[in-house]
């Protein structure tokens, strides 16, 4: 899908793994995508993690689409490693990086619900074309315009506290999972971890190894523990294997895998009573034993209740007791603080997620703006992030052809079926190709019955002679503007005068020969003498710009027969055969005159294209009115005389 180069780039907020994934999918698209990171180089979230942190996904699993991670980088991935293929993979794909950039707001260039025509107009808002749909407010007094935003600040942004009471009169150290970077500061302390997710046991089990004088672990809800790999085959291979089973059914296959890990109750950490699966669904990944059930099972980790507060320089517990640790490290989990950012946009649920994410965005109220990265699948969020950002990608380039080009998604798809459609069924039944049957909401329905005399005919219909002589109302053809011809250009008053609908007067007496315009025609022509306005399908009205063709009439108001009608009987004037006449002339009598010399297309101006299906037969500028209808006879075509 081309999309156009003045069309303001993508913004792609967060340069961490979803981020560059979801641009990298764009610039291969072919769409200018920039990426605006808060941080002095792309990856600033992983940069800030403890400096022991390994992925818990293998190394083919962790890889971003178009550069794999590297053999030598092992198959549990350490953090700096991590770093650096983020930084090989902003290179490599080109990425446009705007660093120490921190969007604070995104907000709509102008109503959320008139960016995409909310208005109820079929045409694009022309001043979101031109600038931008978006606007983002950064740091520095910086507006950054955007023709659709993707928003990848990820799910571990903004760290979460409880609202404990006490905490802020607690005299001893206390500090988030985020601020923790290595063992050896806090080597011979007291030390209680808050939380037993896999942030908590890792930071356990390695204060454990670095030396501290006591570890405890805070513990609320008991986690599903399970083996990193077992025989060389890593738990990650069966949460992909079982990712889209029913819930109860994973239950249940999740049971002998929990059931390897030894059972920890008798040291204060019970199994859980709710299934793995369905405490992944709450939001609970299984913990990865990577040291932590050895460490407890040599009472070097002692697992506690839950916190309730604080008093001066002792920690209550929700059992009733109370412990007195130096230092309190909460690793209780992350939030993605996405509220300041769009929580004005009503695309946040309450647990201050987004309601749409991924490729099933964006949401009706804000067009253009989509997320991604903000799961924790069972299978690993590096592995769904490399497999959505495609179709991110797709789906953001097709949105952005949609609005460019006056199309709105499926409402355009399924008008553009609709017409083909009603095509098809006007062919099989015989209808004229080139005249679409009139709908609601049209110009000009097309309708039968006498049309009005001494006054212009309405918009969108032609004045026809039927073969008794009444007038019969026919599709408009197109204006000159549509028919893609000026009426300045077209070559002699037979090429006839597009888009015109005026009908003309009638006759002053019966007796009198009617000199008026052919009312039998394709296109309806308006009288030039009489000054007749024509009314075009735009409806503006005119005056027919050349002088039209007339065909005599009888006294009963039928069409006269008449002798064919050659250059010599009309000097300069194209003629206006019979159909059974043969090709007509000009008045030199050289050579047929064919419809490229009237520079008008015959299709567009609504006369036949040829005579008896022979494309090499000249059009004919003007059509007398036809013979009732019947079986088509195999017209003679006489060579023209010498």
């Amino acid at each position: 899908m081309p999309i156009p180069a003045t069309t303001p780039p993508v913004h792609v907020i967060g340069g961490g793994p979803s981020g560059l994934a979801t641009a990298a999918a764009l610039v291969r698209r072919g769409i200018r995508t920039i990426v605006v990171e808060r941080g002095a180089e792309p990856g600033t979230s992983w940069r800030n993690h403890w400096d022991g942190l390994r992925l818990h996904t293998t190394r083919r699993w962790s890889s971003l689409p178009g550069l794999p991670l590297p053999r030598s980088a092992g198959r549990w991935v350490p953090r700096d490693e991590y770093v650096a293929y983020l930084e090989r993979y902003a290179r490599a794909h080109r990425l446009e990086l705007a660093c120490g950039v921190e969007v604070s707001r995104i907000e709509p260039l102008g109503d959320p619900g008139e960016i995409d025509g909310g208005d109820g107009s079929d045409g694009p808002d022309t001043g979101a074309e031109d600038g931008g749909r978006w606007l983002l407010r950064a740091n520095g007094g910086r507006e950054l315009r955007a023709s659709a935003v993707v928003v990848a600040t990820g799910a571990n942004r903004v760290p979460r506290i409880p609202a404990w009471p006490g905490l802020d009169d607690f005299s001893g150290e206390f500090l988030h999972a985020s601020a923790y970077r290595a063992a050896e500061p806090w080597a011979g302390r007291d030390v209680l971890v808050v939380g037993p997710g896999n942030s908590g046991a890792e930071i356990a089990a390695e204060l454990v190894a670095g030396g501290a004088g006591r570890v405890r672990l805070a513990v609320r809800t008991p986690p599903h523990i399970v083996r990193r790999s077992t025989l060389g085959w890593p738990s990650q291979a069966s949460a992909v294997l079982c990712r889209r089973l029913p819930v109860g059914v994973v239950d249940r296959l999740a049971v002998p895998m929990t059931r390897m890990v030894p059972d920890l109750s008798r040291h204060g950490l019970p199994r859980p009573e709710s299934g793995l699966y369905s405490r992944v669904r709450e939001g609970a990944i299984p913990v990865q034993d990577i040291g932590l059930v050895r460490a407890v099972r040599r009472r070097l980790v002692e697992p506690v209740a839950a916190v309730v507060g604080f008093e001066g320089d002792r920690v209550l517990l929700a059992d009733g007791g109370s412990i007195a640790p130096e230092v309190v490290i909460a690793a209780t989990g992350w939030r993605p603080g996405l509220e300041p950012l769009v929580g004005h946009l009503e695309v946040l649920g309450d647990d201050g997620r987004p309601r749409a994410e991924g490729r099933e965005g964006p949401l009706p109220e804000a067009p253009g703006l989509w997320f991604t990265g903000y799961i924790h699948p069972i299978s690993g969020m590096l592995r769904e992030i490399a497999r959505e950002a495609p179709r991110i990608a797709a789906a953001v380039a097709r949105e952005l052809y949609e609005h460019r080009s006056g199309g709105h998604g499926r409402r355009a798809r399924r008008v553009a079926a609709r017409a083909a459609r009603e095509a098809r069924a006007a062919a099989a039944a015989g209808a004229d190709p080139r005249v679409m049957p009139a709908r609601a909401g049209d110009s000009g329905p097309a309708v039968e019955g006498p049309a009005p005399t001494d006054a212009p005919a309405s918009a969108g219909t032609a004045g026809t002679a039927g073969p008794a002589g009444t007038k019969e109302s026919a599709a408009a053809a197109p204006t000159p503007a549509e028919a893609g011809a000026d009426p300045a250009e077209t070559d002699g008053p037979g090429a006839g005068t597009p888009g015109s609908s005026g009908a003309a007067p009638e006759p002053d007496s019966a007796d009198a020969e009617d000199t008026r315009p052919a009312a039998n025609l394709d296109v309806g022509v308006a009288d030039p003498e009489r000054n007749v306005p024509t009314t075009s399908a735009a409806g503006t009205a005119g005056t027919a710009p050349v002088p039209a063709p007339t065909v005599p009439l009888d006294k009963a108001g039928t069409v006269a027969p008449r002798a064919p009608t050659t250059g010599a009987d009309t000097p300069g004037r194209v003629g206006v055969p019979n159909e059974a006449d043969g090709p007509t002339t000009d008045h030199t009598g050289d050579e047929p005159t064919r419809a490229a010399e009237a520079e008008v297309d015959p299709v567009a101006t609504g006369s036949p294209e040829t005579v008896d299906g022979d494309p090499d037969t000249p059009s004919e500028d003007v059509v007398p009115a036809p013979a009732a209808r019947g079986p088509k006879e195999e017209k003679a075509r006489p060579a023209p005389a010498g």
